[in-house]
């Protein structure tokens, strides 16, 4: 048992129940923590909001020196850090090290950005006057994380918020607790003044709710479910807080008949099995143009036959085990609903005679609109594809689902591409490229119902982080009065 909370800079035991850290390839306990109290909850936000007026004025260039600290730190023990990812939620090695480069890139970024943290001037309507916006911290933060990048999303919330001048509460998730532990200590290390950077665990109807509903929260930053996402919200606003989110997506990838086969099958075999399909940008429906349907069905059946189940440390695997038994459950209840409706699997479609929470990488036909395969985000190794007769109708099912998150169209056609980057209504459009991967420094986020609107990673993420402060600062000696006073030309800028 480990002392698993952070408050105030100490790190404490839980006062909840226990939580097993399970590694799923194995299904072995990988490690034990014990959630918090909503007492604990309530002490940590006290620590995060004592420090609060002293962190907004410590200057924003020496912050940057603790993310770049924090950076270093990461870099050196990247491959230690990516084993642990690798163990406690399963991903393949090398999507271990991904995860970790992730927060390297992200502590890099914002480190770079204390240096800079941008506001604007403005020419004034009135003579003698200055006029400029600075961006000001919103005070302290909720975030809470979800599994799947149990390294890189507590980094991708933190960063931008520690760097804009807000103290964070951290939740992660209870199924991959022990990395978000691990960012944390590494903050701490770098140099982060105690009560600025806080971790408490548990689940989400006890501690989740004492820390969203909170009234010292200023801010809460979630990804995860639609359905928990929309009950925060809900809340939230009649509690007059800021919400940033990201709630998952449906998302597609279009192959024309003019595209690539080659290429298209490998990056649809990433962007559909990669993470084992935990992503929320993950592939879990192809659109086929009808001229090379049966010919792409046939080359992704035979590539995804060829696919490695195994231990994610292992180098050989090429797809790991879902994060729990649970989620493998979920997947298996989801295909059995697509076959039940009259889809095929055209391979996998079982679970392995193996120890721990895998499931095969499964390709499904024939499934109708109705079925849950076609309308639920899965997260899991299933992708349905669909047949579609030329672009305009192969857009319009693109469209056809509440979420906005990510798309991909593969084609030769550069008139196609473009056509279908206006047209298909998502946040992350990717041209001749599966439908995950995003670099820091780039906004990162969807539309319609998988998000807020605002944006994750790169500078458009310090709009959800900050709020913008005006100054007017007028020289002239007399009041003037804006939108009012239209004063006559005057010859000589010295005349007033």
């Amino acid at each position: 048992m480990i002392e698993s909370n952070h408050i105030a800079g100490r790190w404490v035991a839980g006062a909840g129940p226990a939580i097993i850290d399970v590694d799923p390839a194995r299904n072995e306990p990988f490690a034990e923590l014990t959630a918090a109290s909503v007492e604990q909850v309530d002490a940590a936000v006290a620590a995060a909001r004592d420090v609060a007026a002293q962190w907004r004025r410590f200057p924003a260039p020496r912050r940057a020196e603790i993310l770049f600290r924090a950076a270093e730190i990461m870099t050196e023990r990247k491959e230690a850090l990516s084993i642990e990812v690798s163990r406690e939620m399963g991903k393949v090695i090398d999507e271990g090290r991904g995860d970790v480069q992730e927060s390297i890139d992200l502590a890099y970024f914002y480190a770079g950005e204390g240096r800079r943290l941008l506001g604007m001037t403005s020419p004034s309507e009135s003579r003698h006057k200055l006029a400029y916006a600075v961006r000001a911290p919103i005070g302290v933060v909720a975030a809470i994380s979800p599994f799947n990048f149990p390294f890189a999303i507590p980094a991708l919330k933190a960063l931008p918020a520690l760097i804009a001048g807000n103290t964070v509460v951290l939740k992660p998730s209870s199924e991959t607790p022990l990395m978000a532990n691990r960012f944390v200590e590494i903050m701490q290390e770098s140099g982060l003044p105690d009560g600025v950077l806080n971790i408490v665990h548990g689940p989400g109807e006890s501690v989740g709710e004492a820390l969203t509903h909170h009234p010292d929260v200023d801010l809460v930053s979630f990804t995860g479910s639609l359905s928990v996402g929309r009950g925060i919200a809900g809340h939230s606003a009649q509690e007059g807080k800021r919400l940033t989110f990201e709630l998952g997506g449906k998302n597609c990838i279009i192959v024309l008949d003019d595209a690539d086969l080659e290429l298209t099958v490998r990056a649809v075999l990433w962007s559909a099995f990669g993470t084992t399909g935990q992503r929320c940008t993950s592939a879990t429906r192809i659109i086929v143009q009808e001229g090379i349907h049966d010919e792409f069905v046939a080359a992704l059946a035979d590539a995804a036959e060829a696919l490695q189940l195994g231990e994610g440390v292992d180098e050989a695997t090429d797809v790991g085990p879902l994060v729990s038994q649970r989620a493998a459950d979920k997947v298996a209840a989801v295909v059995e609903d697509a076959i039940e409706s009259g889809g095929r699997a055209m391979t996998g479609g079982r679970r392995p005679d193996r120890p721990g929470a895998f499931y095969e990488p499964t390709i499904l036909v024939d499934t109708p609109r109705e079925a849950r395969a076609e309308r639920e985000e899965i997260f899991g190794p299933v992708t349905v594809i669909v047949k579609a007769v030329g672009l305009t109708e192969a857009i319009n099912l693109a469209n056809d689902t509440p979420y906005g998150l990510s798309a991909a169209i593969f084609t030769e056609s550069m008139g196609s591409a473009f056509l279908a980057a206006e047209e298909v209504q998502t946040g992350l459009f990717y041209v001749n490229a599966g439908t995950i991967g995003a670099e820091a420094h780039l906004p990162s986020g969807g539309l319609k119902a998988s998000g807020d609107g605002r944006r994750e990673a790169s500078v458009a993420a310090l709009d959800a982080y900050s709020e913008w402060r005006t100054v007017y600062v007028d020289y002239s000696g007399r009041i003037q009065r804006a939108q009012i006073d239209f004063a006559a030309f005057e010859e000589s800028d010295g005349n007033r």
